[in-house]
């Protein structure tokens, strides 16, 4: 976690990852591979954060062109896993 959470860090002082983003991917880290098996879907993101489906897709976006999520299917049925 501790890894984890500097590069975080460091991300977030380059200014490349909003507070939203940020607290997603720690959040993801902390509950682990059992904590989202099936990957973390924008559903997941808008509860965790509370924002607009807007928001969220713009942020996922951003996370997946940071190389920080990856992204798997289409459609309604897209998952995000740690990179």
């Amino acid at each position: 976690m501790f890894i984890f959470g500097v590069v975080v860090q460091n991300y977030d002082q380059l200014g490349l990852l909003n507070e939203r983003q940020s607290k997603v991917l720690l959040r993801i880290f902390e509950a682990g591979i059992e904590g989202f098996k099936g990957g973390l879907s924008a559903a997941n993101f808008k509860t965790i954060r509370g924002t607009s489906a807007a928001t969220t897709t713009r942020d996922l976006q951003e996370l997946v062109q940071l190389n920080t999520l990856t992204k798997t299917g289409e459609l309604k049925h897209i998952s995000h896993f740690l990179n």
